[in-house]
């Protein structure tokens, strides 16, 4: 049984960082994806970040250069580390997994596997 659980969540100032960690079981398949999305309040969940078993990352304009995704395939985690966070981060985050081949690795239909989420709050 696939499982995904994230931690890493917490309350910080803008401008600080955080780094979440998702650990994946169940699930060794090495075509498979993995991203990182978020969903605010009354807001549709959008895709943060992915990456392959290869290593070979996708990004979300919104992120880029504050956010990095990596992961650690012997440990079977993925990891996203947060910079100059700002409020608009604010959100509960979740991991996704997929074993497809996905052209628009930031589009949250394409994944089938989803971990709870872990809440990330930014104030000002």
């Amino acid at each position: 049984q696939v499982k995904l659980v994230e931690s890493g969540g917490a309350s910080v100032q803008s401008g600080g960082s955080l780094k979440l960690s998702c650990v994946v079981s169940g699930y060794t398949y090495n075509g498979r994806l993995l991203a990182w999305f978020r969903q605010a309040p009354g807001k549709e969940r959008e895709g943060v970040a992915s990456i392959d078993y290869f290593h070979d990352k996708t990004y979300a304009d919104f992120v880029k250069g504050r956010f990095v995704i990596s992961q650690d395939n012997a440990k079977n985690t993925m990891y996203l580390q947060m910079n100059n966070l700002k409020p608009e981060d604010t959100a509960m985050y979740y991991c996704a997994a997929t074993p497809a081949r996905l052209q628009f690795k930031l589009s949250k239909n394409g994944y089938n596997y989803w971990g709870q989420g872990t809440q990330v709050t930014v104030s000002s």
